[in-house]
């Protein structure tokens, strides 16, 4: 096959590529420019999509004789990723900015390109695994080492984006592997260490960073009661389950830590309380999408056993789903209500939640709400 192999400048899209020209395919490599700054070099873990990353992609690509290109996907990375981040917050919800690099750029935009240009698949670094049913359509499942799979972030895929994606790196058993092959390859990033923290925040302050992007108005800190206990300098620097940094005037009665319970950021308010009260065990979701084919239970519209993750590195907890359909002159939309079996602390709206069968994504929605079952609305 023609293979666009996505080259981040790390070890793992250098040695996914590898593998992809060892396979016999036609592979290019590219890199995406996301950043118009030319200056901005990475910091050890933090950061990436930077100069010296772009510089790492093409020595790998050398090294292994394909050939090489910069994309630039800033302009629209700044409006579908940056910007979105900045709306999500200052609404009060909390977004995931790799989930939406995913979905707009690394797979839309790329792909579309790739497409476009007679490309049949795209290639890149991510842990997953996609496998083809005995109809020949495309499912989404963890990689086989779980401590690195990366099937949450891709969750966002559809059934036509996975008939074009390649995922060299599926039945890997783990990391140190790709390390070692990626030293025996002779490949200069070998050791090169993994990126951390939002690309576009390389200093991880995004409570500074988002300071400079949204107008922050001082504010109340209420506790579970409705009492005052606090101030802030404006609510959207906050996140569901937050405990530092809110320099609470008044202690609570037991004198334990107290956390962010909920953002209002029309009223400019934050709800805080004790730890138990972070338990959710009830979440709706909208914008919804499949990783493949629906199954029947989806498409019947009645209830399925599954399990539920909400963050990249998070547990999968078992949990009951269905979906339900909302028309109105804009079209038609599904909204996913998803009942936990075991509750999870500290889920905001604005965060990813996606669901499992065994090994199998079947699709993720974007958090709407998410509340306690058992729990009384806050005042």
């Amino acid at each position: 096959m023609r293979v666009l192999a996505a080259m981040s400048g790390g070890v793992d899209s250098a040695v996914a590529a590898a593998r992809a020209v060892e396979a016999g395919h036609d592979v290019v490599g590219v890199h995406l420019a996301l950043s118009r700054m030319p200056g901005t070099l990475r910091t050890g873990s933090r950061g990436c999509c930077t100069v010296e990353d772009s510089n790492d992609a093409w020595r790998a690509c050398d090294k292994l004789g394909i050939p090489y290109y910069v994309w630039d996907f800033s302009e629209r990375f700044q409006e579908d990723v940056v910007q979105d981040f900045i709306n999500e917050y200052a609404a009060g919800r909390t977004p995931n900015p790799c989930m939406r690099c995913n979905e707009r750029i690394k797979f839309a935009a790329l792909l579309e390109k790739a497409i476009a240009l007679g490309f049949d698949a795209v290639c890149t670094g991510h842990y997953a695994k996609v496998i083809t049913d005995a109809d020949g359509n495309p499912e989404l499942h963890r990689a086989a080492d779980w401590a690195k799979d990366q099937s949450y972030v891709l969750g966002v895929l559809t059934h036509e984006q996975l008939k074009h994606c390649m995922f060299p790196l599926a039945d890997t058993p783990s990391k140190a592997e790709v390390r070692a092959e990626a030293e025996a390859r002779g490949l200069s990033v070998a050791q090169k260490p993994d990126s951390h923290d939002i690309c576009f925040i390389p200093d991880g302050d995004t409570a500074g960073w988002l300071a400079e992007k949204i107008e922050m108005t001082d504010g109340e800190i209420l506790d579970e009661t409705g009492a005052k206990v606090g101030g802030h300098t404006g609510a959207n620097q906050f996140t569901v389950g937050q405990r530092r940094g809110l320099k609470l005037g008044t202690p609570a009665a037991d004198g334990k830590p107290r956390f962010v319970l909920e953002i209002r950021p029309k009223e400019n308010k934050v709800i805080v309380g004790p730890h138990a009260l972070l338990a959710i065990d009830s979440i709706q979701g909208i914008k919804v999408s499949w990783a493949g084919l629906p199954i029947a239970d989806v498409a019947a519209g009645t209830e399925f056993d599954c399990y539920a993750q909400v963050r990249a590195h998070g547990d999968p907890v078992p949990a009951r789903a269905f979906i339900t359909e909302e028309t109105d002159d804009a079209g038609t939309r599904q909204q996913l209500h998803v009942t936990l079996v075991e509750p999870l602390l500290g889920v905001a709206p604005g965060q990813t939640i996606v669901l499992y069968q065994g090994s199998r994504v079947l699709g993720q929605a974007t958090i709407d709400t998410a509340r306690s079952l058992a729990r009384p609305d806050l005042p």
